[in-house]
């Protein structure tokens, strides 16, 4: 019997002596790992007062392979200077005073009737006698917001001087105003893009007046308009 009782222990003692041991080593390799897992819980240490942070070396990338250049990585390749924004194109800057009319023609007494009747309806007026001396006096004063122009002219006409205005970047937008005696050249004019009025001699003076009046005008109000693009383009000014 008594060995009938040692044969039954020995059978369940057996798998309990091999499984103690194995849940010890279990048990400590789990209590190790735990020691090294970070927990969300950790900040670094503090620096002592004076310390300088470490400098990290920049991080330089070898040429492309085949390509045999000694020069700038790709790296260094992407870091550029910042480009200085570029201050927006300014508009054309119309006073807020009197509107200036250019008036171009080489007769004195056609000069002094534009000049009367548009100084009395409170313009300023420039007279000049031929186109030279109309680009002249445009280059010189970009206030100018009315063109009126004869078409012949000596040295340059009024079709050459048209084409000029409208070919600059800084008077392609000028208004133009023609006037002719003859009824030809009337009809020529008729083709020319930008002009906005053509008056034969002699013209009405109620509406050769009107039409000066809404293209100033015109003028102001497209100079106002590019001036507030401009300053928004521009941005706050530090």
């Amino acid at each position: 019997m008594f060995h009938d009782l040692q044969e039954l222990l020995g059978a369940y003692l057996m798998p309990v002596l091999i499984a103690i041991p194995l849940a010890i080593i279990v048990l400590i390799a789990a209590f190790k790992r735990d020691d090294y897992r970070p927990t969300r819980e950790y900040t670094p240490p503090p620096r002592p007062p004076g310390a300088t942070p470490r400098a990290t070396a920049p991080v330089v990338l070898p040429p492309l392979p085949g390509s045999g250049s000694t020069g700038p990585s790709m790296a260094s390749a992407f870091v550029t200077a910042p480009t200085p924004m570029q201050p927006p194109a300014a508009a054309p800057v119309v006073p807020e005073g009197p509107p200036t009319v250019l008036v171009a023609d080489d007769s004195a007494v056609v000069r002094t009737k534009l000049k009367r009747l548009l100084e009395g309806a409170g313009f300023t007026v420039v007279h000049v006698n031929d186109g030279n001396e109309a680009l002249a006096q445009l280059e010189e004063k970009p206030e100018i917001a009315v063109l009126i122009t004869d078409l012949e002219m000596p040295n340059k006409d009024g079709f050459e001087l048209i084409a000029d205005v409208h070919g600059s970047l800084v008077t392609e937008d000028l208004p133009v105003i023609a006037i002719t005696g003859h009824d030809e050249l009337h009809g020529r004019v008729g083709q020319i893009e930008g002009v906005y009025g053509i008056f034969k001699k002699p013209w009405n003076d109620r509406e050769l007046l009107k039409r000066v009046e809404s293209l100033a005008h015109l003028r102001r109000s497209a100079s106002r308009r590019g001036r507030r693009a401009s300053d928004l383009r521009a941005g706050p000014v530090a």
